[in-house]
């Protein structure tokens, strides 16, 4: 797999349709893109629409993707470039992916409205509009291949990259046409191929992107070096909203390799020949901070305020029925509060980005899920237009949504700006986990009333907590409310006839929060599947059996339930000290059942043996890249819920390295066992699902084993001592 860097100038502008082409321009081929208006249909502004992507065929035949998502790990450019490959009738590897650059009007993802890549919406946003794209393509390709030879386009088919006239076995290949294709009417409707003739889709795929990972040729953000470059490490105020107050760079200058000390108003940085020379130089710097109002901050603040502010009521999420009245009738309640903590990211890849400002204008080369993003943001801070700013982007070794903020490569032109010369500014990995942007702290209240039966007849939850979208992209935060902080929380599997959920935002001081792995529903699953356990065993029943009964409604979500359970012989005795815990989800548009088996030491230690995951994510574009995604998802999920946990004391970060804030490790890796469902429902997401599925399910398991209710993240073992 190639990546091509040149610049997709020629991409500018294009007319409102919904299938664009630019003609060819000496010789140059055929150049398709598909253009969809914005959200559900609606055009943004007057003549602006939000482009999905382009594919270009030249006159070599060579086809090339310019890709409007990235590769962060979880195979995107493997499995979009499968759905190209599939209409257009060629093999996986004739397709060649070039990065999109930042232009929300052409590379926004449909369903995101803005240019990035998470919420597990790749595949999601590219599924309908890339197979229109490369089907459109294909056609052209045929009406041109049949003008030539003067027969019906009803009699010729495309077959590995060339068009082919059955009747007399001519064949043309795509390249040949390419140039007569881009002259082509566009067709008006697009027939896509059904699932049966599918040659790719579906099937199991080798990584594009693996080999140059192997022998190291694949670049990432951190392996960016223009000409000339140096490299600068920093230290930024431990306290958020400190300032710097003075700096003694007496021993710092002396250091061999170092070449400049920046200043800033928050932070230093010491620019070097290499890494080394920039870190010695850093510790060889005495400074002063002056720590501002959140130097007393603790954690244990920002929870009493949350927890406080569950008591009050908020914007209403989803309320069906009258859930107080039924409440008030029931024959039992059933109460709990739950607590999650702040998470950082900590990616393999520490943040990092370079940058050559040159007055005028400014290049940056990094790693990031959101380039449109980053050139605002940078410009901003170079105090330049935007069109005076050009990213270069690359592979991301590990984003779980930390890449979704510009805050690193700001940093970075901040740096550049007092720099001769391109800069590559590396976060150290503690600085990387002490001022890192942060999964927020959330306290949920919730109660259910039950009838004489068990089923639950009331359900109530109230949580509060910081909302990322408000901040992130303030439009889609309406009355309150934004779908990201509740999903999960509402429109859940169950049949629940009396429900109501409310959401109290509250920003918590000193501490900056941000998208992470799972979103919303890492928090809100762990909510829904807990207490949906607390009322099963309040109930006195079986918790496979509990959930059961709630889905008469919703095979899908009885269909993974089952197979879950089979597959995890759920009904089959353990050994003292195990248990077995299940959880059941809907979100991103995907089902998954998990089921853990567990085992609690005497030291309260907890072991997860086992994890068994079904899922119907609908069509299943690439089943490898869909089972790896379980499996790095039950790992990150794993790691939270035994290790996960970012505390604050006197205003600063307490965890620093992964000594402090552990990592899962090899030895205490789960078996993982993933069994898909087939079905030819659009695909759902795949990238977060994992994780926000395994820890409830932890957690019940953990009950299963000790009789002990799990309601605060993460696991404290010292409370499972026998």
């Amino acid at each position: 797999m190639t990546f091509d860097r040149s610049s997709p100038g020629a991409y500018a502008d294009l007319s409102r349709r919904n299938f664009l082409i630019n003609s060819a321009v000496a010789g140059s081929g055929l150049v398709l893109s598909l253009s969809l208006p914005f959200g559900q249909g609606k055009a943004v502004g007057n003549d602006s629409f939000v482009p999905n992507a382009f594919i270009r065929i030249g006159t070599d035949g060579q086809i090339v993707l310019t890709m409007p998502y990235v590769e962060m790990g979880q195979g995107t450019y493997t499995s979009i470039p499968m759905l190209i490959a599939e209409e257009l009738e060629v093999g996986l590897k004739q397709v060649r992916i070039e990065h999109a650059p930042p232009n929300e009007k052409l590379y926004a993802n449909p369903l995101l409205g803005v240019q990035a890549t998470g919420n597990s919406n790749a595949i999601r946003g590219a599924w309908k509009p890339l197979r229109e794209t490369a089907a459109a393509a294909r056609i052209m390709l045929i009406a041109a291949a049949a003008s030539r030879w003067g027969v019906d386009a009803g009699s010729c088919h495309a077959d590995a990259g060339e068009v082919v006239h059955a009747p007399s076995g001519r064949r043309l290949r795509y390249g040949e046409l390419a140039a007569e294709a881009a002259r082509m009417p566009v067709p008006k409707d697009v027939a896509l191929k059904p699932a049966e003739e599918f040659k790719l889709i579906g099937t199991p795929a080798k990584r594009l992107d693996a080999s140059g990972k192997v022998n190291g040729a694949a670049v990432y953000g951190i392996d960016a070096r223009p000409p000339g470059v140096k490299i600068a490490t920093l230290a930024q105020s431990p306290v958020f909203g400190g300032r710097l107050k003075s700096v003694d760079d007496t021993a710092a200058k002396a250091v061999r390799g170092v070449r400049q000390i920046v200043r800033l108003d928050d932070a230093v940085a010491v620019v070097a020949d290499h890494m080394g020379a920039a870190k010695k130089g850093l510790e060889a710097l005495k400074v002063e901070w002056d720590e501002g109002a959140h130097a007393g901050l603790g954690t244990q603040d920002i929870a009493r305020e949350l927890e406080q502010a569950t008591r009050k009521s908020g914007p209403v999420a989803q309320n069906i029925g009258d859930a107080d009245k039924a409440m008030a009738n029931a024959a039992m309640r059933v109460e709990a509060s739950y607590h999650l903590p702040f998470l950082a990211h900590a990616t393999m890849e520490p943040m990092n980005c370079t940058v050559h400002f040159r007055g005028t204008e400014c290049e940056l080369w990094v790693g990031t899920q959101a380039i449109a993003r980053v050139q605002a943001m940078a410009a901003k801070a170079a105090g330049l237009p935007v069109e005076k700013v050009t990213v270069h982007n690359h592979l991301i070794g590990g984003g779980f949504g930390r890449r979704l903020e510009a805050d690193g490569a700001v940093r970075a032109v901040e740096v550049a700006k007092q720099v001769d010369g391109p800069v590559k500014v590396v976060w150290t990995r503690e600085e990387d986990i002490q001022h890192d942007m942060y999964r927020p702290y959330w306290v949920d209240r919730i109660a259910a009333g039950l009838d004489k039966s068990g089923k639950p007849v009331a359900w109530i939850n109230r949580f509060a907590g910081s909302s990322v979208i408000a901040r992130w992209l303030p439009s889609a935060f309406k009355d309150g409310l934004d779908p990201d902080t509740t999903e999960g929380a509402i429109d859940l599997v169950y049949a629940l006839p009396n429900f109501h959920v409310e959401y109290v935002r509250i920003e918590p001081p000193g501490i900056p929060t941000a998208f992470w792995r799972s979103v919303g529903p890492s928090h809100n699953v762990f909510v829904t599947e807990s207490f949906i356990d607390e009322l099963a065993a309040a109930a006195g029943q079986d918790e496979v059996a509990y959930r059961r009964a709630l889905l008469d409604h919703n095979p899908r979500a009885k269909a993974v339930l089952d197979l879950a359970a089979e597959k995890a012989s759920w009904s089959s005795p353990l050994p003292k000290g195990r248990g077995r815990g299940i959880a059941l989800q809907y979100v991103f548009g995907s089902y998954l059942a998990q089921v853990a088996e567990v085992e609690v030491a005497k030291d309260g230690s907890v072991r997860v043996h086992r994890v068994v995951c079904v899922m119907d994510c609908g069509t299943v574009i690439n089943p490898d890249t869909v089972e790896a995604q379980i499996q790095s998802g039950v790992m990150f999920g794993v790691t939270a819920a035994l290790y996960g946990e970012i505390t604050l004391k006197n205003g600063r970060i307490e965890q620093a390295n992964f000594d402090t804030y552990q990592m899962l490790r090899i030895n205490e890796a789960p078996a993982i066992e993933v069994h898909l469902v087939k079905s030819t429902e659009p695909p759902g997401g795949m990238g977060e699902a994992g994780t926000s599925g395994i820890v409830p399910a932890i957690c019940n398991a953990v009950f299963a084993a000790t009789g002990k209710r799990l309601r605060k993240m993460p696991i404290d073992s010292n409370a499972l001592k026998a």
